[in-house]
């Protein structure tokens, strides 16, 4: 059985009943940069969006969760992306949505059960996430959980009038 159950939260997948919440998260200007958006998403999108999200993760390459605690409340989300079965990679974001939220052990315990689960259950051999050079607590967070540091992206990103550089960072499965 697959659990994606940890101690203090668990992951699951997204549910009509998520609307409001994936929508605020996309409509959150100060949180784009991390996706690389720049234009707002409607309700009827997202509605859309959310009734194809169950499709399985071999066809549309994409794997989104929600990262729930145990009173049900919503805290952020955790993808899976760029899901590569010939090449055993795919890439790893996450987000927690409150700063109330953060620097609880959330995203530490999302990205170590999406990690076992990516190298256990789908056989991965690699994941890989992209940072922005400024974002020190994911920096922290993707290095404390065994992601090297493998590359750096200059002037990768265009925000707010200027360039920032990219780190990217790897973890290999050394499991076989």
């Amino acid at each position: 059985m697959v659990t994606l159950k940890g101690e203090h939260i668990y992951l699951r997948a997204l549910e009509p009943e998520d609307l409001e919440f994936v929508y605020n998260i996309e409509n959150d200007e100060s949180i784009w940069e991390l996706s690389s958006t720049i234009t707002p998403y409607s309700k009827y999108l997202i509605k859309q969006y959310l009734e194809n999200a169950q499709a399985d993760i071999y066809e549309i390459k994409q794997l989104r969760l929600v990262i729930s605690s145990y009173n049900n409340e919503c805290l952020g989300m955790i993808d899976v992306f760029d899901f590569d079965v010939t090449n055993k990679r795919a890439g790893i974001g996450i987000l927690i949505k409150d700063g109330k939220d953060r620097n609880k052990g959330h995203g530490r315990e999302a990205l170590k059960l999406l990690t076992n689960y990516c190298f256990s259950h789908l056989n991965l051999h690699q994941l890989y996430c992209n940072i922005s050079e400024d974002n020190e607590n994911s920096i922290k967070l993707f290095l404390n959980q065994g992601f090297q540091t493998i590359g750096l992206k200059k002037d990768w990103s265009f925000n707010n009038g200027e360039y920032k550089n990219e780190y990217l960072f790897q973890l290999i499965n050394n499991v076989h």
